[in-house]
This record gives structure tokens, C-alpha cells and sequence, in this order.
């Protein structure tokens, strides 16, 4: 059965750097675009980044624009987020998402996604 598994996660002082990656296994996936969410306590869900099955597109949402990469080796299936310049507010658990459809477009939508990883969580402190 296909899944996502990411690991990177922990715990970094503000301004420190985290580089998450998550690798799709199970099944075999030609290029797909894949992203991130992430879930704070007590928060909904929110898109982090995407990157399209090409590699030739990116979003991100703006408070993490300028400090977090997203890019992917669709070779090896794998997505990765670079996270620079953390900050205590970006504390919380991320997902990895896939789309396997292929199509050429990606978005901020969760429901465009139907792969998930089990989340790797990310605490920043003061």
C-alpha cells in the first residue's frame, strides 16, 4: 500500500533551520506535485507549501515566504521543505502531501491531495 513517511522534524531555538523530507514508497509514483500542511494545537490545518509535478512551479504561503524552500526529487519520490529563520509561531506538526493524479496543476486546497504522511512535528522555542 502507497504512503508517505517524513522525518526532519524537532525541536530548534528561533532563527535556527530544520530540513524536512518525505519520501512516497508502496507503489510507483511518476512525477506528482507534492506539498505541505501543517496543524498547530488548537488550529485548523493550513497549506504550507506545493511544488508541481515538474518542478518547475512553487507556492507558499506568506508567512513563510523568503525563509522556507519546498523541491523534490522525483527520481527518489521525494519532496523536502527547508526551513530557515524559524519562528516560535511555526511550531506545529507538518504533512506531507501527494497528488496522484498527475496533473499539471497544484494548489492550496487539501482535497487536491489524497496521499498523507503521518505528520513530523516541529517545535520552535524562544
Amino acid at each position: 500500500q502507497a504512503r508517505l513517511v517524513e522525518s526532519g522534524g524537532g525541536l530548534v531555538q528561533s532563527g535556527g533551520s530544520l530540513n524536512l523530507s518525505c519520501t512516497a514508497s508502496g507503489r510507483t509514483f511518476n512525477s506528482n506535485a507534492m506539498g505541505w500542511f501543517r496543524q498547530a494545537s488548537g488550529k485548523e490545518r493550513e497549506f504550507v507549501a506545493a511544488i508541481d509535478r515538474s518542478n518547475t512551479d512553487t507556492d507558499y504561503i506568506d508567512s513563510v515566504k523568503g525563509r522556507f524552500t519546498i523541491s523534490k526529487n522525483n527520481a527518489k519520490s521525494t519532496v523536502y521543505l527547508q526551513m530557515n529563520s524559524l519562528k516560535v509561531e511555526d511550531t506545529a506538526k507538518y504533512y506531507c502531501v501527494l497528488d496522484s493524479h498527475g496533473g499539471p496543476g497544484f494548489g492550496r486546497d487539501e482535497l487536491e491531495y489524497d496521499y498523507w504522511g503521518q505528520g513530523t512535528q516541529v517545535t520552535v522555542s524562544s
